[in-house]
């Protein structure tokens, strides 16, 4: 990954100038370069990373759920990813090694939500041949930021 795409990833918000100043490129080559990667669909959005757990109003689940499914003949994976990740409840679907072909993030304002999606939309799919639901309990770090403060252990020592 080139230099302007690596500080991007780390800081979005970064100006054109201190960008820059950073690569020892103008101003204007910076502009076009960042033209180019939107249009060419490699920069695709650019996101703030928040803590939910810090805003007390907030609630919802995060679940992340494996699912092996039935590849379709001529296109594998492809036409069955499109029909799952299309649902709103996914923020995101992986193609992944192992066990299960897809993993799914999914967001619900309660488990019961997670869970009627699963059961009603996404497991009577003919393609879908199971799931496996794992719901997301604390986050520690989330693209690359500690989300949780690192103080002293607050556990006893065993002594015997």
């Amino acid at each position: 990954m080139n230099d302007i795409l690596e500080i991007l990833a780390d800081n979005a918000r970064i100006s054109v100038g201190d960008l820059a100043k950073l690569t020892g490129k103008n101003k204007q080559t910076i502009e076009k370069e960042i033209k180019s990667y939107e249009n060419k669909g490699v920069i695709v959005k650019y996101k703030t990373v928040i803590n939910r757990e810090k805003i007390k109003d907030e609630k919802g689940v995060v679940a992340l759920i494996e699912v092996q499914v039935i590849p379709q003949k001529d296109v594998g994976f492809d036409t069955v990813a499109a029909r799952i990740y299309r649902f709103p409840e996914v923020k995101s679907c992986y193609l992944i090694s192992g066990t299960y072909d897809l993993l799914l993030v999914v967001e619900g304002k309660d488990i019961h939500t997670v869970a009627s999606f699963v059961s009603e939309k996404l497991a009577p799919l003919s393609s879908v041949k199971g799931t496996v639901t794992h719901f997301m309990l604390k986050k520690y770090k989330e693209d690359g930021v500690v989300l949780v403060k690192e103080g002293k252990n607050q556990r006893l020592a065993i002594t015997y």
